[in-house]
């Protein structure tokens, strides 16, 4: 049961990613990793969060008044890049790569940013964790977070056709809001 849900929701995302997309963003994810490494030796945590958190909420206010547009390639090099800086100082990526998706359709923003955090982090994950900014202790306390992964990729199947590229918006607006506004507030 649970491999043919696994194998359902694999097959769903693959068909929906926006490969080009992804390539531009993975790439310049993986070139700014290690620039997100020297800033978390180099800034203190404090200030670091407070920074990506008020830069995160700027950018979802911003996008809530500009017009809709189709990202390009300037635009996947900056969210990964972006991505791959704070992703890897701060533990938050997600908004950037959703904002620069915020206007395709709900299963390609979906998939495409499934997709980019695979691959992103992982390479993000093998630098903190051999410089020493990780410990091995901690993939224990990442590893009680798998039920709910689970159970996100369950309940997928219920409701991500329900969700139109208006509502889709909203969350991904909401969402850069909220994660920014927790940034700035150190929790």
């Amino acid at each position: 049961m649970a491999k043919s849900i696994w194998l359902s929701v694999q097959g769903r995302i693959a068909a929906e990613i926006d490969l080009r997309g992804a390539g531009w963003i993975t790439g310049a994810r993986l070139a700014a990793t290690p620039a997100g490494l020297a800033v978390l030796w180099m800034v203190p945590e404090r200030g670091l969060g407070v920074f990506v958190g008020v830069s995160t909420v700027l950018a979802a206010v911003v996008s809530l008044a500009a017009p809709a547009f189709t990202p390009g390639r300037a635009a996947y090099v900056g969210a990964g890049a972006v991505t791959g800086l704070t992703e890897t100082a701060t533990g938050v990526g997600g908004p950037p790569l959703a904002l620069v998706y915020q206007h395709r359709p709900p299963a390609e923003l979906r998939s495409t940013v499934a997709a980019c955090f695979l691959v992103g982090e992982v390479a993000s994950l093998a630098l903190l964790f051999g410089t020493g900014k990780a410990q091995p202790t901690e993939l224990g306390q990442a590893a009680l977070l798998l039920p709910a992964i689970a159970a996100g990729a369950w309940l997928s199947r219920l409701v991500h056709h329900r969700l139109d590229a208006r509502r889709m918006r909203l969350f991904v607006l909401v969402f850069a809001l909220v994660s920014g506004l927790v940034l700035m507030l150190g929790a």
